[in-house]
């Protein structure tokens, strides 16, 4: 009996294992984990080369390529302060306005926006071109951040690689995450957040399938970033501790002051871009307004300039004043604002990070005022500021606490840093209802925190599930004495939907052209239906496999 059994082992194993490798061999993933490891290691390359750019640019108004532009403009004249980002507005604004078809430079909403909708593709060349003129927005000393326009480029390779192999949409969508992840890891040296993110705000699932590939990728990034630039986090913080637990009421209310700092600092970068959207300024000349606004700032607060690493190390070790630090608040918001409006490139990541450290710094001198004996150090409070307002703007409270971990490398205050991050994101949702990226999508009629029905009823087009005449049948035309209502090839999903059910038919005529009023196909409403569950089944089982 028992040699029986151990002759059927080798069968059973085959039975039971073979099928999972074949599966595994159909769904291409051998060539999705090596190709995640080409993406990481090559957004990786690009994501230093972008930041070295940026201190290049520095050099022709700083005279200096590195990081410490605070402190490399306080020893400039004001004139090079002025002069620097209106001419770098010059730049930015000829390349605007002859060379981006949307006028704009590219940011994380873009990446969001190409993965929701299948038909969106990230074109190459314009995130080349996107990614240079943000380099030099930044260089030029514009106010904002540098991550966002990185995410774009590293999306933009991993989506040229995913079209050039003529990938299925599943992977094409798994590679441009491992992209965003390569670029978080490397811009921050922070490989735990840059999964994080990928999958929280990029993919909107935590699928397997689409795991290995993006920790792959991720690991080749913060690899390559640690063999540049060292091992170092990219903040360095002084010594802190939590002193008593009856300060958790004060981290609750630092939580909720965060959310009106970040509530306030998305309705400036709004309200900025109504006005520049209405402004009569040609799109070539607003960079260059917004550069000489930008520039009389930063002659009077230097602090603004750039994406502000310096400044916010100097609220971290409590080396800015209360009143200063109160300042910067509303000009920082007020730079950025106009940086971004103006058509500079560049992200809120920074920013948002700048906000929460001055927040949370002057949060913690005057609770140390209130409460000499229970109050931590303003270091504590800066770092649960920076994860605060950066959660609440970016919508994306779990990645950018683990972000903030691995920034500052403060593990020991994780309870208190989830508790200020969830209070402020939550606070921020009662008070604004978006997150920064959602806002931007739902401008360009996206709305993806509605779920995945609303994005594949405005992504499926009639022309994907209409039946054609056969190709010997005569050409047939709409009945001008009958009002019966018709569709179009390029009408969405949605549509469709809410013409068959206010006119009752469940066969509609699909015309190409109204006036001639021809009969291309023709659109029946329990295909429309079924093509609509599909796509659904189809979501679905890719954020469970």
């Amino acid at each position: 009996m028992l040699p029986e059994i151990v002759r059927t082992v080798p069968g059973r194993i085959r039975q039971w294992v073979l099928p999972n490798i074949r599966a595994f061999v159909e769904h291409r993933q051998p060539v999705i984990w090596l190709l995640s490891l080409v993406i990481g290691l090559s957004v990786a390359w690009a994501a230093i080369g972008f930041r070295q750019l940026i201190g290049i640019v520095q050099l022709y108004w700083l005279g200096d390529t590195s990081e410490q532009v605070l402190s490399v403009a306080r020893n400039t004249p004001w004139y090079m302060i002025v002069a620097g980002p209106t001419l770098g507005g010059v730049v930015v604004g000829i390349i605007v306005s002859r060379f981006l078809p949307s006028r704009r430079t590219g940011g994380v909403a873009d990446v969001i926006e190409a993965r929701a909708l299948t038909g969106r593709r990230l074109s190459l060349r314009e995130g080349l071109l996107s990614a240079f003129t943000t380099a030099f927005s930044l260089g030029a000393g514009g106010s904002a951040g540098r991550e966002g326009p990185v995410i774009h480029l590293g999306a933009t390779l991993a989506n040229a690689v995913g079209e050039r192999l003529h990938l299925p949409d599943y992977a094409r969508r798994t590679l441009m995450a491992a992209g965003v992840a390569s670029a978080i890891s490397a811009s921050f040296n922070a490989p735990i957040a840059g999964v994080l993110f990928a999958h929280e705000v990029i993919l909107g699932h935590y699928a397997s399938r689409a795991f290995v590939p993006v920790v792959i990728a991720s690991s080749a990034g913060a690899i390559v970033s640690r063999l540049w630039f060292g091992d170092a986090a990219a903040f360095i913080v002084p010594s802190y501790q939590i002193t008593s637990y009856w300060e958790f009421p004060a981290f609750a209310l630092l939580g909720v002051v965060c959310a009106m700092v970040a509530a306030a600092f998305q309705f400036a970068l709004f309200s900025a871009e109504y006005v520049a959207r209405r402004s009569p300024v040609p799109i070539w000349a607003l960079p260059i307004c917004g550069g000489l606004a930008v520039g009389l700032m930063g002659v009077a607060f230097p602090h603004v300039l750039g994406v502000g690493y310096e400044a916010t190390d100097l609220a971290l070790w409590g080396q800015l004043p209360l009143a200063l630090m109160l300042t910067l608040i509303l000009m920082k918001t007020l730079a950025t604002a106009v940086t971004l409006a103006a058509r500079f490139g560049g992200g809120v990541f920074s920013p948002s990070l700048y906000l929460g450290a001055m927040t949370g710094g002057a949060f913690g001198i005057i609770a140390a005022s209130a409460f000499p004996e229970l109050a931590s150090s303003q270091a504590l409070y800066s770092i649960l500021g920076m994860g605060a307002v950066a959660g609440a703007v970016l919508g994306a409270p779990i990645s950018t606490t683990v972000i903030v971990f691995e920034l500052t490398g403060g593990y020991a205050l994780s309870i208190a840093l989830l508790l200020t991050v969830a209070i402020a994101h939550g606070a921020n949702l009662a008070l604004h209802g978006h997150s920064y990226f959602q806002w931007q999508l739902e401008m360009r009629g996206l709305f993806v925190k509605d779920g995945p029905h609303r994005t594949e009823l405005r992504n499926a087009r009639v022309m994907d599930f209409m039946t054609l005449p056969a190709d010997d049948a005569e050409a047939e035309y709409l009945d001008p004495e009958r009002e019966t209502p018709s569709l179009k090839p390029t009408d969405t999903l949605e549509t469709a939907l809410r013409v068959f059910d206010s006119s009752g038919h469940t066969r509609l005529p699909v015309v190409a052209d109204e006036e001639t009023g021809r009969i291309v196909a023709w659109a029946e409403q329990v295909k429309a239906v079924s093509h609509f569950n599909r796509r659904l089944i189809a979501a679905s089982e890719e954020e469970h496999r």
